[in-house]
């Protein structure tokens, strides 16, 4: 709070009511409906139920609205208002082979068991501004047609029938997850937990930290295994019952990298994996987790620690977007005191210094002065 600003409540009082205004706009433009930014900015909402670890779209919306468009600080309101739900229990682990697929492309196969489905996809627009979505032009409805369904197993089932890439593992029956939301960071981090973080970073900081692996900072030469968006269905254990419960599905983007690996004396050569998955449809992000999740397994795998990408701490404490928002701009609160106290310093570090370096002109000031 800016408590040396004149006015006190009232000047933050009306702050507030300038903000209410300027969110709402010109009054003789419809204001925004909340079903029309989850249909027409579903984008912008899964990123805000992704990195704000909350998985409900019209929350994601209002926060959108609330913020006027920053996304963080929308990430933000929907992390403080997770904080006020109860939590009740763990599902059951997603499986992704069963997701009902809206899109799976690979980028190491061409021909899948199951097919790949490009689903709803910018990547062969023409980069141009359409005016005609300017003008509201009426959408055609899409083409559908009715298939069977098919098995869509990994990729890396694919491989691993081969022995051609590393093993998924067992995880042990006893194992408890970790949860970052209610445990405080330690490093080294167990994967799952790091996972987790890299689930809900920043987009654009493990975008960057990605791309930094293709250009030669830890570079591993991945490969997308593949891409698949689509529902899951999430299954709740009750131990009442001898089966589990469904609550319902969820929309999720899963990435699996696949990467070159020479080899330890541990190991053969083989391929191993970077993961990622989000909220949503998220495909850069889940994308740009996988990278960051390889290049941070470096230590486990034999490999040399020489990037920014590849050390866990480093990583995982600048990742969270909210936390880096904090830090940032509690700048902008007062620092008076402290800034009095560098500028004393830097006054008598110049004196000292002209001192030193113009002492008859130090002389003459001091006579002059007396």
């Amino acid at each position: 709070m800016y408590v040396a600003v004149k006015g006190g409540e009232a000047a933050i009082a009306n702050a507030h009511g300038l903000l209410a205004d300027r969110r709402r706009g010109d009054r003789s433009v419809p204001a925004l409906r909340l079903d029309q930014i989850v249909e027409q900015l579903a984008l912008g909402v899964d990123r805000v139920m992704s990195e704000g670890s909350l998985y409900d779209r019209e929350l994601a919306a209002l926060a959108i609205v609330q913020a006027r468009g920053d996304m963080i600080e929308a990430i933000f309101l929907v992390r403080a208002y997770r904080t006020t739900l109860p939590r009740f229990g763990y599902t059951k682990p997603i499986d992704t082979a069963n997701m009902l697929v809206e899109r799976r492309v690979s980028a190491t196969y061409k021909d899948l068991p199951g097919g790949q489905l490009l689903g709803p996809t910018f990547d062969y627009t023409h980069r141009l501004l359409d005016p005609e979505l300017a003008a509201g032009a009426d959408v055609a409805e899409p083409l559908r047609r009715e298939t069977e369904a098919q098995a869509m197993p990994r990729v890396s089932a694919i491989l691993a029938r081969e022995g051609l890439i590393e093993p998924d593992g067992e995880m042990p029956q006893d194992h408890v997850p970790g949860d970052i939301t209610r445990e405080p960071l330690e490093f080294p981090m167990a994967r799952d937990i790091r996972l987790q973080a890299l689930s809900r970073g920043d987009e654009g900081f493990l975008l960057a930290l990605g791309y930094s692996t293709q250009r030669g900072y830890a570079r591993n030469h991945p490969f997308v295994g593949e891409i698949r968006i689509g529902e899951v269905e999430l299954e709740l254990d009750v131990p009442e019952l001898p089966f589990a419960v469904p609550l319902g599905s969820v929309q999720v983007t899963e990435c699996q990298m696949v990467n070159q690996f020479k080899g330890s004396a541990k190991a053969p050569p083989q391929f191993t994996r970077g993961y990622g998955m989000v909220f949503g449809q998220s495909e850069r992000k889940a994308m740009a987790m996988a990278l960051c999740d390889r290049a941070l397994r470096a230590s486990e795998l034999g490999e040399d620690v020489v990037a920014a990408a590849q050390d866990e701490e480093f990583v995982i404490s600048h990742s969270d977007n909210v936390q880096a928002t904090g830090f940032v701009e509690h700048l902008k609160l007062p620092h008076y005191v402290d800034f009095q106290a560098e500028l004393d310093l830097v006054r008598r570090m110049r004196a000292e210094y002209e001192a030193r370096e113009n002492p008859t002109k130090v002389e003459e000031k001091r006579e002059a002065a007396e």
